[in-house]
């Protein structure tokens, strides 16, 4: 028989770590036993979206919602949690004549009550990714202006001259802020 698409409501569920989030999924069926399909269950449509609720609650659960590893998270991994979502589906909908030909999530977002704390969130851990970088590369400059000076004899720097200039540059690298740079007319000591 030909292929029909569910679309149930949007619905509140809290993923792996408790977090409410807002989860929409569209479900692409068909009938293959029509004998099971009017027999078996009292409405095949009714139970085919109380199932797929079912199966969608059961699998957000396994899930966070986002992960800062590499492991299979809600937001990173939306084909996979898809196919799970509709492998569960499968096993519960069999009783009824049903195949499932596909599942996709269609929404998914943090629950209104919590948006605003996981955004900001998102934004530190973005910020502090970001600065991990700009020390990296800082510090790699750093390292290579030390090995370039003293390979080329240009300066001899004592331990404290060299810890003052490893201080300047990596506040110069940095800081979020343009060089103001400022000449000093007498001496360092």
């Amino acid at each position: 028989l030909k292929a029909t698409t569910l679309n149930n409501d949007k619905q509140k569920v809290n993923d792996a770590l408790g977090n409410p989030i807002i989860i929409g999924v569209v479900v692409v069926w068909r009938v293959i036993d029509t004998a099971k399909a009017v027999f078996s269950v009292e409405n095949y449509i009714e139970y085919l979206s109380i199932q797929c609720d079912a199966a969608l609650r059961s699998v957000v659960r396994d899930y966070p919602y986002d992960n800062e590893d590499d492991e299979a998270s809600l937001r990173g991994s939306t084909t996979v949690v898809a196919e799970q979502i509709a492998q569960e589906l499968q096993k519960k909908v069999e009783v009824a004549g049903l195949e499932i030909l596909e599942s996709r999530i269609t929404h998914l977002s943090y629950a209104p009550e919590i948006a605003a704390a996981m955004l900001q969130r998102q934004q530190a851990t973005a910020i502090i990714a970001a600065r991990q970088k700009i020390v990296e590369g800082a510090v790699g400059m750093v390292e290579m202006a030390l090995s370039q000076l003293n390979e080329g004899d240009l300066v001899n720097l004592d331990e404290e001259r060299k810890a003052n200039m490893v201080s300047n540059l990596l506040v110069v690298l940095c800081g979020n802020r343009d060089v103001q740079p400022i000449v000093n007319s007498g001496t360092l000591y």
